[in-house]
């Protein structure tokens, strides 16, 4: 019982962190957090649905993928990540403004958060939602870290995020999944002894 109430806080803090990161910082810059930050992005533009619904939306449609193959236990668990995602997102959009702003410097900070909540949700045996359920597919059948097939599948989205919306985000959304990727890879190697923690190893 004290290793799923753990496991529970950690799953609720590294959601927070995520929509921290992608409320206040990322989407404010209209910079997508990811594969399912990009697709949202799209579905605010194309329908006006806000960012927190939107996010919500994408990431359930794209867990219900994942449940046959990493059944009902990861799909429970990975929404409660994404719900406690969205409302993040949701609170931090709507009660927190930064009045001085600089695009680099949240793109930096929110970037840091993004990676940092998604690598606790993954040492936890978690997928962050949205593409993350297939990187976290790979990952797992493929004995690797997730931060390389999560880049490459997010990058996919951009393309077609900015090829409707504007080129000019690409870099920007680039940018940001080299710097998030590389801290879930960070992340998820610290050796901190936890209950439920995943071992990521590297093929040899």
């Amino acid at each position: 019982m004290q290793q799923f109430f753990i496991k529970n806080g950690l799953v609720v803090i590294g959601g927070a962190i995520q929509g921290l990161g992608m409320g206040l910082f990322l989407f404010p810059q209209s910079i997508p957090s990811g594969g399912a930050g990009g697709i949202a992005i799209l579905l605010n533009y194309i329908t006006g649905i806000s960012m927190g619904p939107s996010l919500w939306i994408v990431n359930f449609s794209m867990l219900l993928l994942g449940v046959q193959i990493l059944g009902k236990r990861f799909a429970l668990w990975t929404f409660l990540g994404i719900t406690m995602t969205s409302l993040s997102v949701d609170f931090f959009e709507t009660h927190f403004t930064l009045v001085h702003r600089h695009v680099f410097l949240d793109l930096v900070i929110g970037s840091i958060l993004l990676g940092t909540g998604i690598g606790i949700l993954m040492r936890q045996g978690v997928s962050n939602g949205g593409v993350g359920v297939i990187a976290f597919m790979i990952s797992t059948g493929r004995n690797i870290l997730p931060g390389k097939p999560l880049f490459f599948l997010n990058a996919f989205i951009f393309l077609i995020t900015a090829a409707i919306i504007s080129w000019k985000i690409i870099f920007l959304a680039l940018l940001s999944q080299w710097i998030s990727t590389t801290m879930v890879d960070l992340i998820c190697r610290l050796e901190i002894p936890q209950p439920y923690a995943l071992s990521w190893r590297k093929k040899p």
